[in-house]
């Protein structure tokens, strides 16, 4: 079963994209090897039938990672972000252990 859900809103001239969908592990897995070949190559298209964005990161990239596990609820948040601002250095070392 896949439940899809996206929308692309423009406010004060900002672009932004949101895709929600229930899919299996392995097509997560799918999903998140494409933002890694994106990021690799410096351009992130992102669309459905009516939405289109193009996302071109560069220099330094804040991530944020956030995982949490509440009474059979589970939740990983991974957020990219940049601006072409000056950034804040903080760099920290991030350790993902897979069994």
């Amino acid at each position: 079963m896949t439940c899809l859900k996206a929308e692309l809103n423009m406010k004060n001239g900002n672009n932004s994209f949101r895709h929600e969908s229930l899919q299996d592990r392995e097509t997560i897995a799918d999903i998140l090897s494409s933002l890694q070949q994106g990021l690799s190559n410096g351009t992130l298209k992102f669309s459905d039938e009516n939405n289109e964005i193009t996302l071109k990161p560069s220099g330094l990239l804040n991530l944020t990672v956030k995982a949490s596990s509440d009474s059979g609820h589970n939740v990983l948040d991974v957020r990219i972000s940049w601006s072409s601002n000056k950034p804040k250095k903080l760099k920290k070392e991030l350790k993902i252990s897979v069994d």
